[in-house]
C-alpha cells in the first residue's frame, strides 16, 4: 500500500478544517439545503455509495417496490451528506447554539434509572441522524467515555479529538486498553458509548440476524455486561430537517444481556434496527454491513474479487 505524502495530508487537513470552520457558521435550514443539493449529486456520481446503498436496501426491504428503494436510497445520501455538513456545527459552533439545536429528548429517564441504581450504562449509537450531536448531548449530561479511531488524515487527528471532547467526553483507543477503560468508566457508574453496527475483525464477532440476514457482529457488549451489570440503551440524534434534531434513548432488547455472545448479538441487532425504524432514510446504508458473509461464503480472506461489496 502506497504511504499518504505527508505534505498532502497537511494540506488536506487545513482544506477539511477551514470548509468546517465555515460550515459551523451556518445555520441549519442552509445545511439542510445544501445536503438536498449534495445528495442528489453523490447518488448521481458516487456509484460505490450508491450501488452499496442499493444493495443494502434491496436486502432488509424486499417487499419495496424498486423505484422506492430507488427514492429510499436517494433520500439516505441526502442525510449522510447532510451528517458530513453538520460536523462544523456538532465541533466547533458555540456550545449553546448547538444545545439549542436539540429541540427533543426522549428517554432521558432510561439513563437517569441506571444511574440512581448505581449502574453503568452502555449506550449502543448507530450509524443514524447525526452521531456527533449525540455525543455531544451526552457527554454534556453526563460523565461518557467512547471508543476512537484516528482519521486516515493523520493531521486531522487533533481537531477531531478537540471537537468530540469539549464538552467533556473521555476518547479511548480501540484496543484491549481502551475496553479496560470502557470497563472502569462502567464500574464507575459512568456512560459508556459502542458503535454497534460496526463490523469487527475476524474473531471479533459472530454472526447474528439483521434484517433476516446474517452479519458479523462485536461481542464486546456482553463482556462488558458480564463484568460490569451495567444497563443498556440505544440512542441516536433523529434529524428534523432544517429545524434541529431529537435525541431518542431506546429500551435494549433483553438479549443483550444473554450470556450466550450470538443471543446476545441478535440482541443487538434488534436495537440497531428499532432505531432504524425512527426514520430508516436516516441511517447510514452505504455502510458493508453484510461483507464477511460473502467472505465466508466464497471462502476467500479478503475482498478483492468485489469492485463494489
Amino acid at each position: 500500500m502506497a504511504r499518504r505524502d505527508p505534505r498532502l495530508a497537511v494540506l488536506q487537513a487545513r482544506v477539511i478544517t477551514a470548509l468546517w470552520g465555515v460550515l459551523a457558521n451556518r445555520r441549519l435550514p442552509t445545511l439542510w439545503r445544501l445536503a438536498r443539493l449534495t445528495g442528489p449529486l453523490v447518488h448521481a456520481f458516487s456509484r460505490r455509495e450508491r450501488q452499496v446503498t442499493e444493495i443494502n436496501l434491496a436486502q432488509v426491504y424486499p417487499e419495496l417496490a424498486d423505484k422506492d428503494r430507488r427514492r429510499l436510497a436517494r433520500a439516505s445520501l441526502t442525510h449522510s451528506a447532510a451528517t458530513m455538513l453538520e460536523l462544523g456545527l456538532a465541533w466547533m459552533a458555540p456550545p449553546k447554539r448547538v444545545e439549542a439545536s436539540i429541540l427533543e429528548v426522549h428517554g432521558r429517564e432510561l439513563l437517569d434509572a441506571a444511574r440512581t441504581e448505581g449502574r453503568g450504562v452502555i449506550v449502543l449509537a448507530p450509524h443514524f441522524g447525526n452521531w456527533e450531536v449525540l455525543n455531544f448531548w451526552l457527554s454534556g449530561h453526563f460523565p461518557f467515555t467512547a471508543m476512537y479511531e484516528p482519521p486516515k488524515i493523520a493531521p486531522l487527528d487533533p481537531v477531531i479529538r478537540q471537537g468530540r471532547e469539549r464538552m467533556g467526553a473521555r476518547l479511548v483507543p480501540t484496543n484491549p486498553r481502551g475496553v479496560a477503560a470502557l470497563l472502569k468508566a462502567l464500574k464507575r457508574s459512568e456512560a459508556v458509548g459502542i458503535l454497534p453496527d460496526q463490523e469487527p475483525s475476524w474473531g471479533s464477532g459472530v454472526f447474528a440476524p439483521f434484517f433476516g440476514r446474517l452479519a458479523y457482529t462485536a461481542t464486546l457488549l456482553p463482556k462488558l455486561v458480564a463484568r460490569t451489570e451495567a444497563r443498556v440503551v440505544t440512542g441516536v440524534a433523529r434529524r428534523l430537517p432544517g429545524r434541529g434534531f431529537a435525541i431518542h434513548f431506546l429500551a435494549a432488547d433483553e438479549r443483550v444481556y444473554s450470556t450466550d455472545e450470538g443471543e446476545s448479538a441478535s440482541g443487538v441487532n434488534a436495537c440497531v434496527e428499532a432505531a432504524i425504524a425512527l426514520d430508516p432514510a436516516q441511517y447510514q446504508w452505504e455502510y458493508k454491513r453484510y461483507r464477511k458473509v460473502i467472505q465466508q461464503q466464497e471462502g476467500r480472506p479478503d475482498y478483492r474479487r468485489y469492485r463494489i461489496y
